[in-house]
């Protein structure tokens, strides 16, 4: 009863709609996956640990609904503070009264 029949036109175009997905890397973000790509070059306890670290982090927060970029832009507004001008105080220009 539910079930909608895909039209020919939709089988041979069905790879568009996912062209927008971030792609993924055993169930997690493939960006998220780049510790695991230093750890087979460089393979020690402390980069075993990282890669480790990254990846716990990374999937906690995937299971509370922030994607990696999403994860990557609150880290940067978190480190730059609340106050973000944009404009360098010496180009910034004045208000003139003419009135």
């Amino acid at each position: 009863m539910g079930v909608v029949e895909d039209t020919q036109e939709e089988k041979v175009n069905w790879h568009w709609r996912n062209t927008m997905r971030p792609v993924r890397f055993f169930g997690m973000d493939a960006r998220a996956a780049i510790p695991f790509f230093v750890l087979l070059v460089y393979f020690r306890p402390i980069s075993l640990f990282l890669t480790f670290v990254s990846t716990v982090i990374f999937v906690s927060l995937e299971k509370r609904g922030l994607s990696f970029s999403a994860a990557m832009r609150a880290l940067r507004s978190w480190l730059n503070g609340q106050k973000r001008p944009a404009w360098v105080s010496l180009h910034r220009r004045r208000f003139i009264d003419y009135g």
